[in-house]
């Protein structure tokens, strides 16, 4: 390149810096071709490109346990109703029509016999009855014990019973059975 070519070209650069110098308050972008990435933004584009699909990725994955979730458990209006007539200790109630139910996958102290503990038992016995005696709830039964009892589910509204009687201290999942109830595998 000739001196004289070179004096030209920082002439022109110094006019454009001063042009450019000028134009504070107006905003501009430089566009390169799509092809043309150096390695910064190649890597940030790879990097945003690896979050989103990984992000995708995760959403299809819960909309499809949610979708597993739907259609694997009934929800509580496809179950039967029953109407609780009385409940004779914490995990056993009758219905109007007579059938006894145990409630399952709990346990609750007992009322009579060698292991009872009578204080208890009846605060359990007392709060289910509270809770669901003269009340509609859904049942869902899993099988019959060797007293001839429906072994079931209770919810009212959307509460488990079985599960809210352990939450607040009256009763404790019975491990031998609690395969029977999906909350009280967690």
């Amino acid at each position: 390149m000739s001196p004289l070519r070179s004096l030209v070209k920082v002439g022109r650069l110094n006019q454009q810096r001063k042009v450019l110098s000028g134009l504070d308050q107006v905003r501009f972008t430089i566009t390169m071709p799509k092809n043309k990435l150096n390695s910064e933004q190649r890597f940030i584009r790879n990097l945003l490109i690896g979050f989103f699909s990984a992000l995708f990725i995760v959403f299809v994955l819960a909309m499809l346990a949610l979708l597993q979730t739907l259609t694997t458990y009934p929800s509580a209006p496809e179950l039967p109703s029953v109407t609780i007539q009385s409940c004779y200790d914490g995990d056993t109630c009758t219905t109007t029509d007579g059938e006894k139910i145990r409630l399952a996958c709990i346990d609750t102290p007992e009322l009579r016999g060698k292991k009872a503990d009578p204080i208890p038992a009846k605060a359990a016995k007392d709060y289910l009855n509270d809770l669901v005696a003269g009340s509609k709830v859904t049942i869902r039964r899993i099988t019959e014990d060797r007293y001839g009892r429906t072994v079931a589910e209770l919810s009212k509204d959307p509460m488990n019973i079985q599960e809210h009687l352990v939450e607040k201290g009256f009763a404790i999942i019975y491990e031998r059975y609690s395969s029977q109830c999906e909350w009280s595998m967690n």
